[in-house]
C-alpha cells in the first residue's frame, strides 16, 4: 500500500503542487503591477524555444530546455519592442500579437517534427505529462532514504523543489523593495530602490517558473496558476503578505483537489475516459476564482 501510494499518487501530486506554488508566488506581484499577461506570454513563448532546443540537441534535459526557452524569451522581447515602435501599438496589443504568433510557430514545429517518442507533442505541450511522472523504484516510504531508489526519482520533482525554494527566498529577501516598487514605483525610485532591475528580475523568475513547470504540467496549468490563485487571493484581503499566503493555499488546494478529481472523478461518474490532471487542476483553480468573485469579502473593492 505504501509503495503504491508513493509511486502512483505522491510523486505526481507533489510535482503538481510545486508547479502551482512556483507560478502563484511571482503571479501575485505581476497581478498587482498589472502585468499578469507577462506570465501568459512567457508560458506561450517557451514552447518554440523548447522545441528548437530539442531539434538541435536531440534531448529534453533541463539545460537545453532552459537555454532554448531563454533564447525564445529574448526573441519575444525584441519582437514586442519592434511591433510597438514600428506599428505604434500599445504594449498589451504588441505582447498579445507576439506570444500568440510564437506559440502557433511552436505548435507547427511540433506537428512537423518527430517529437512524440520523447513525450513532446501538442497534447503534452498543452496538458503536460503529470500522470506519467511515477517513481517506479519506490518500494515504500523507506525509499526516501535509499540512494539507489532516489536515483529513479522523476527529475521534475527536485527541479521544481529547487525553483520553488529559490523563488520563495527571492521574495523573502527582497520583500520590502518589491512591495514598495509594486505599490509606488515613483517613491521607490526616490529612496534608491532599483525598480527596473527588480522588475527585470521578477520577469526572469517568472520565466524560470514557467520553464520548470512546463515539462511536467504543460502550458494550461502554468497560465492558470500565474493568474487564478493570486486573483482569488486579491479578493480575500488588502494585505500583501496575507494575499501571498492565500494564493499559496489556493494553489495547493487546486493541485490536490484537481489531481484527485482527475483520478477518481470519472470513476465516481461511471465514465470510461480518463481526464487530464493538469486540465482538472486548472479547472479547479478557475472554480476557486469564481467562488471568490461571488463571496470574497474584498470583491467590491478590487478593480
Amino acid at each position: 500500500m505504501g509503495a503504491e501510494f508513493v509511486q502512483l499518487s505522491l510523486t505526481p501530486l507533489l510535482i503538481g503542487v510545486l508547479s502551482a506554488v512556483a507560478c502563484a508566488l511571482p503571479g501575485n506581484f505581476l497581478l498587482l503591477r498589472r502585468q499578469a499577461l507577462i506570465g501568459d506570454a512567457i508560458s506561450h513563448v517557451v514552447l518554440p524555444g523548447i522545441v528548437v532546443a530539442f531539434l538541435v540537441t536531440g534531448t529534453v534535459t533541463a539545460w537545453p530546455m532552459m537555454l532554448g526557452a531563454g533564447a525564445a524569451a529574448i526573441v519575444a522581447v525584441l519582437m514586442i519592442e519592434a511591433v510597438k515602435r514600428l506599428g505604434r501599438v500599445e504594449p498589451g496589443a504588441a505582447m498579445g500579437l507576439v506570444f500568440t504568433t510564437l506559440f502557433a510557430a511552436g505548435v507547427l514545429l511540433l506537428e512537423q517534427s518527430d517529437t512524440s517518442a520523447v513525450h513532446l507533442d501538442v497534447e503534452h505541450a498543452l496538458n503536460g505529462n503529470l500522470e506519467s511522472l511515477i517513481w517506479f523504484d519506490a518500494t515504500g516510504w523507506g525509499s526516501l532514504l535509499d540512494p539507489q531508489a532516489l536515483a529513479g526519482l522523476p527529475p521534475q520533482l527536485p527541479r521544481l523543489a529547487i525553483v520553488t525554494l529559490a523563488i520563495g527566498l527571492f521574495l523573502a529577501l527582497l520583500w520590502k523593495e518589491l512591495a514598495i516598487s509594486t505599490f509606488d514605483a515613483a517613491f521607490a525610485r526616490t529612496v534608491g530602490v532599483p525598480t527596473r532591475l527588480l522588475g527585470g528580475a521578477l520577469v526572469v523568475l517568472t520565466a524560470i517558473a514557467a520553464v520548470a513547470a512546463f515539462d511536467a504540467v504543460g502550458s494550461i496549468i502554468v497560465i492558470a496558476m500565474f493568474v487564478c490563485p493570486p486573483a482569488a487571493a486579491r479578493l480575500m484581503t488588502d494585505r500583501l503578505g496575507r494575499q501571498v499566503a492565500w494564493s499559496v493555499l489556493f494553489a495547493i488546494v487546486s493541485a490536490v483537489l484537481g489531481y484527485v478529481l482527475a483520478g477518481y472523478g470519472p470513476v465516481w461518474l461511471g465514465a470510461a475516459n480518463s481526464v487530464s490532471a493538469a486540465g482538472m487542476i486548472a479547472t479547479v483553480a478557475g472554480v476557486i476564482l469564481w467562488i471568490a468573485c461571488l463571496a470574497a469579502p474584498r470583491r467590491s473593492r478590487t478593480g
